[in-house]
């Protein structure tokens, strides 16, 4: 409970803080812009009697507005001053060890670590290092030292994690694996080349296949139309099976013996035609 009312008032202490800056910011800009009118003639000075004894001041009114407005303006300037203060009880105020900020200085230690800026091996050097380099960081300047002690602290523990995955190590093991890669590239582009020579031969053997398997039919056909005509003309027929297609040397072979049959072949031949 009692904590609850110290919260209400702080908010209510805030408010009434921030309305009061705001009610002499307005009031200055009013005084002066109306003293101005009236130096210029637009509007008409105020005006008071004044007395003081037997003393009479017939223009008290100009100088009490003209001290006004001076007083006025000389709060002003106290205004950014009294709004740095309010801020800074604020976050007084709130402050607790948020987690969020400590994430934020504790990825600026971690990073500069990683990039290998902290050089003392010692526990205490290193976490005063660590908080001197996180007090001069531009972006942490408005953390609480308890929350760079506690980042600095958390960075040294994890010295070792960020020696491992240092910028360095990151570099050279995304170099390794983009070589990785441009070989893997390499490989099938040349299995790729492979693949095409191999279905090319494969198709050309398929077409000497189909040659050979012609040729061989022609050759058999070939020797049984002569295996009806040489047994008329006294000559011995060749065999189907010795007139397979073998090796260009058996064809050869094959050319030589189904040579042009000689001139007494020729002869009855030709008689049988005559006939």
């Amino acid at each position: 409970m009692l904590q609850s009312l110290r919260s209400a008032f702080a908010v209510v202490q805030y408010l009434m803080q921030w309305l009061a800056m705001l009610a002499i910011g307005s009031a200055t800009l009013l005084l002066i812009g109306y003293t101005i009118s009236c130096a210029l003639g637009l509007t008409p000075w105020l005006s008071l009697s004044l007395q003081f004894g037997d003393l009479v001041l017939p223009n008290a009114g100009t100088a009490v507005q003209l001290a006004l407005t001076a007083l006025a303006l000389s709060l002003c300037f106290f205004l950014p001053t009294n709004a740095r203060v309010m801020a800074l009880e604020t976050s007084h105020r709130r402050f607790h060890i948020g987690m969020k900020d400590v994430a934020r200085a504790y990825q600026v230690a971690h990073h500069a670590d990683r990039e290998g800026l902290f050089q003392l091996s010692s526990e205490f050097d290193s976490i005063r290092e660590r908080i001197a380099f996180l007090r001069e960081h531009p972006d942490l300047s408005e953390l609480e030292p308890s929350v760079l002690e506690v980042a600095s602290q958390m960075s040294h523990l994890s010295r070792e994690l960020a020696q491992v995955y240092s910028d360095r190590n990151v570099a050279r093991a995304r170099d390794f694996l983009v070589q990785r890669q441009q070989e893997i590239e390499d490989f099938n582009i040349r299995l790729n080349h492979a693949k095409g020579v191999a279905t090319e031969m494969r198709q050309w053997l398929t077409r000497v296949e189909m040659d050979e398997a012609v040729a061989e039919s022609q050759l058999t056909r070939l020797c049984d139309e002569l295996a009806e005509i040489l047994p008329e003309l006294g000559a011995t027929a060749p065999a189907a099976e010795e007139t397979e297609i073998r090796r260009p040397v058996i064809v050869a072979d094959a050319e030589e013996e189904v040579a042009p049959p000689d001139d007494r072949i020729v002869a009855l031949l030709a008689r049988r035609a005559a006939e």
